[in-house]
């Protein structure tokens, strides 16, 4: 399936490559690179390019392109989905997963590769069983294999649970608190036009769990209004037949961390609006122009918003700008045109405002459209969506776990044109 790897940083240097069947010559990444010198952002590359003899699919994560070649038609889906699952491992192993972490560790990173795929095709993908294949890396063991020139981080035995119908959770597993802790991530999707109404809305939603319970537990999580998760997928360990008939969450879980759904709410569905902003920006011949922001919650249910940022891509023909924030503090790049107003968490009682003057280059006209405001955003403890985990119910193990379960929402691709 997969005959390549290709990991190619912004400025372009292909600077790690792994191939499982025959070896393709990195020059087959001029057709990549043709495709991203047609793309406006480094977002925007086409993720399948064809070309006379291979497929090439990519994904853009962390400033980093991982391109793979394949030779024959295969869903492209599932070599992006795959893709994705090498970024996370690496974020799992490494903590992050950037061009100097992975230089730092080629060597781990060469056995993770090796394990997650055999000849091509997706073997042990499930973290907690590539640990025990590949041990993590860690101060003593970076001694040790110094001094003596050989890898003490590979097992030599396969792990049992590799051969069991449940290959994604290792055997024998043990602790002394037994927790397990849910994560209910919902990110929003919107375009806001200038009066402040909103033109789409959309909610991508994640449950991330962390599980450290002993033996092999079988775990029900049912929901207060699962009617709500209508486009859903979820980890392998789900039984699906029980979704489908029962609206239930029935798994025996990995072991750690992982992602057990993701589910999408379409623009159909209301999607409530959490922050708003009032803006006046505009520009007058010869004098440069004003620039007025405000932004305060909206139907947060009492939540805290936090973590603002705001990111205004003004027009090349700007000079500078010379804005006085009452909150935070803001920065502006004279290369880029790019102002970041870092406002952090909105006070009801006095809401952040930014306003100062916006300074044009002699001569230049002026600009005809005004700039789309980027928002980001966190909300702790609310999930816009109004999903909400009913109970957790474990059977199989005798002893009484502890529960817990948290809510956030955030901004995804959420854009204020004004």
């Amino acid at each position: 399936m997969i005959h390549s790897l290709f990991v190619i940083n912004n400025t372009g240097d292909v600077f790690m490559e792994k191939h499982w069947k025959s070896v393709i010559n990195k020059s087959i990444c001029d057709y990549f690179f043709e495709a991203q010198g047609k793309a406006t952002n480094p977002e925007d590359v086409c993720p399948v390019i064809n070309t006379p003899h291979h497929y090439l699919i990519n994904i853009y994560r962390n400033n980093l392109y991982f391109v793979a070649v394949v030779t024959t038609e295969v869903p492209p889906l599932f070599v992006l989905e795959f893709l994705h699952r090498i970024c996370d491992t690496f974020e799992d192993y490494f903590n992050e997963c950037n061009e100097s972490t992975l230089k730092e560790h080629y060597v781990i990173v060469y056995e993770i590769l090796d394990e997650m795929l055999d000849n091509g095709f997706p073997l042990a993908v499930e973290s907690n069983v590539l640990k025990e294949l590949i041990k993590p890396p860690n101060f003593l063991r970076t001694i040790t294999d110094t001094v003596t020139g050989k890898s003490t981080g590979v097992s030599g035995i396969l792990p049992t649970g590799q051969l069991s119908n449940i290959p994604w959770r290792r055997t024998g597993v043990k602790y002394a608190n037994n927790e397990a802790y849910f994560d209910i991530i919902e990110e929003i999707d919107a375009i806001i036009d200038k009066s402040g109404t909103t033109v789409t809305a959309e909610t991508q939603g994640y449950i991330d769990c962390l599980i450290k319970l002993s033996g092999m537990p079988d775990l029900s999580l049912t929901f207060v209004n699962a009617r709500l998760l209508d486009d859903v997928s979820f980890h392998p360990c789900v039984r699906f037949k029980r979704w489908e008939n029962e609206k239930i969450l029935s798994f025996v879980p990995p072991d750690g961390h992982f992602r057990l759904m993701s589910y999408h709410i379409g623009a159909q569905n209301m999607v409530a609006i959490p922050v708003y902003l009032r803006h006046t920006i505009n520009y007058r011949e010869g004098s440069g122009g004003r620039f007025d922001v405000t932004v305060g919650p909206k139907q947060t249910m009492g939540k805290t918003v936090e973590n603002v940022i705001l990111e205004v891509p003004f027009p090349k023909n700007v000079l500078n700008v010379t804005l006085t924030p009452n909150q935070g503090k803001y920065s502006f790049d004279p290369v880029s045109k790019f102002m970041t107003w870092d406002v952090g968490k909105i006070d009801t009682t006095k809401l952040p405002n930014i306003r100062g003057n916006i300074s044009l280059q002699t001569g230049s006209p002026i600009p005809d459209s005004n700039p789309v405001i980027n928002v980001q955003f966190t909300i702790s403890q609310m999930a816009v969506s109004g999903i909400k985990v009913n109970r957790l119910d474990m059977y199989g193990e005798k002893y009484k776990p502890f529960k817990g379960v948290k809510y956030i929402t955030r901004a995804g691709k959420f854009q204020v044109r004004t």
